[in-house]
């Protein structure tokens, strides 16, 4: 199908999405101090023994990557900076080689046109906050408004739009796991953490608040139940309490979700002020739906099963059905009627192997669609971030699972654009007038 009918509103910022972990290297260059993810990596090593001690080498390759942004025609670009490399202990003394990373970085986003979204926690910390407790200790709450009071002395000034915090629902997961992605209810350990990543995020919101947009970024899945059986509908609202609610209802409502009458977290009236900190957007990512059915061995009497025909699963056992991506916004829009405006912060499709990634093109194209679709039924949805700009380290998974526009050789660590840069790019410049 043609792409013709993909034309968005003016002022619609179009973007490419990363993360410091997982494209920058250099874990140790300049005075960086070791990351909780570091400290993963070198005890256990992730799939093929990957760290992240080299990944893209982004650090030491800025230029090349902000010329490949430029060649996108990007209007945004969505990073995160790394706690470590400019705190290397959380607290306390500053790494200015560091803080000087991120401000080329900046200044080279905005000297090629492209406004800077950037991500203030994804999923990285110093290794002496992660041995004080990391998020199960209340104190980090502190310590990271601490950390982004830093950041904003330095780049306020640059910086317009800001995110708090990516997917707590997945740092949660890591803690207690290990692994980067939700493959099952959380645990009530995880959900005592829920409280502090949100209170640090309330915090920090009071922080921006004179800097300009502030706002997080949530992995939402959309929750279906697996049949109309009463015990899996009773199923399908227990997942979408403790995983799409979770975060949501905090935010927007000043209350957690309820389970059998019962909110699924206590939480002090003072602390729920801070979280309900108004907002002035939410990051939405999304990658596939989730179908959910009643199962005695799940925490929470739940699990996640195939969605029916058995579509096509992509390499990390996610099916490909961006049909739903629609289901997903219609939702938000009807449960949260005073929702801010919305950026799709994530949304990609990973594949094994080269350039030739026209299966990555069809798959965002009808992502796409399904955000349109939102736009022209009212629904305020105003840029949309691919992951990602290039390949890079997925967490436990390695450097198997390619999500990138832009091919990384690990062994020359040479960019090759991808046949999905070349269409990412067209769909961009065809904008026109309308590009904002």
């Amino acid at each position: 199908m043609a792409d013709d009918d993909l034309v968005f509103p003016r002022g619609f910022h179009w973007g490419a999405a990363t993360a410091a972990y997982q494209v920058e290297g250099g874990w140790d260059a300049d005075g960086k101090g070791p990351s909780n993810w570091d400290t993963v990596a070198h005890r256990r090593g992730f799939a093929d023994g990957a760290t992240g001690d080299v990944a893209c080498d982004h650090y030491h390759r800025l230029a090349e990557d902000l010329d490949l942004m430029a060649g996108l025609g990007l209007t945004s670009y969505r990073f995160s900076v790394s706690w470590p490399r400019v705190q290397p202990q959380g607290r306390g003394g500053w790494n200015p080689r560091g803080l000087e990373f991120y401000e080329r970085l900046v200044d080279g986003l905005l000297e090629r046109g492209i406004r800077p979204a950037l991500t203030l926690y994804h999923w990285d910390h110093p290794q002496p906050l992660e041995d004080a407790g990391g998020w199960m200790n209340r104190d980090m709450a502190d310590w990271y408004a601490d950390y982004v009071t830093g950041i904003v002395d330095r780049l306020g000034d640059r910086v317009t739009r800001w995110i708090t915090i990516n997917e707590p629902l997945s740092v949660m997961y890591a803690a207690m796991t290990g692994s980067s992605r939700l493959t099952g209810p959380l645990g009530r350990d995880g959900l005592a953490m829920a409280r502090n990543l949100l209170l640090a995020h309330g915090f920090a919101v009071q922080r921006l608040r004179s800097s300009g947009e502030v706002g997080i970024a949530l992995n939402l899945s959309g929750i279906m139940a697996a049949s109309s059986d009463p015990v899996d509908v009773r199923a399908a609202v227990r997942a979408e309490a403790y995983e799409d609610r979770l975060f949501l209802d905090p935010l927007f409502c000043k209350q957690f979700p309820r389970v059998d009458g019962e909110p699924v977290l206590d939480c002090d009236p003072a602390d729920l002020d801070v979280i309900a900190t108004p907002i002035d957007f939410l990051g939405v990512n999304w990658y596939a739906p989730a179908r959910i059915a009643a199962s005695e061995t799940g925490l929470f009497g739940y699990a996640r099963v195939d969605l029916p025909g058995a579509p096509k699963k992509n390499m990390l056992g996610w099916p490909i059905a961006p049909e739903y991506f629609g289901d997903l916004l219609a939702w938000l829009r009807r449960c949260y009627p005073g929702l801010p405006p919305v950026y799709i912060t994530e949304n990609g499709l990973p594949l094994d192997g080269g350039t030739q990634d026209h299966e990555r093109i069809a798959y965002l194209a009808d992502c796409l669609r399904q955000i349109k679709s939102a736009i022209d039924m009212g629904m305020d949805i105003r840029g949309y971030h691919v992951w990602s700009l290039m390949d890079n380290l997925e967490w436990e998974h390695g450097y198997r699972p390619r999500f990138g526009l832009v091919h990384v050789d690990f062994a020359t660590l040479q960019r090759t654009p991808k046949e999905s840069y070349h269409w990412y790019k067209a769909l961009i410049a065809r904008q026109g007038s309308w590009r904002g």
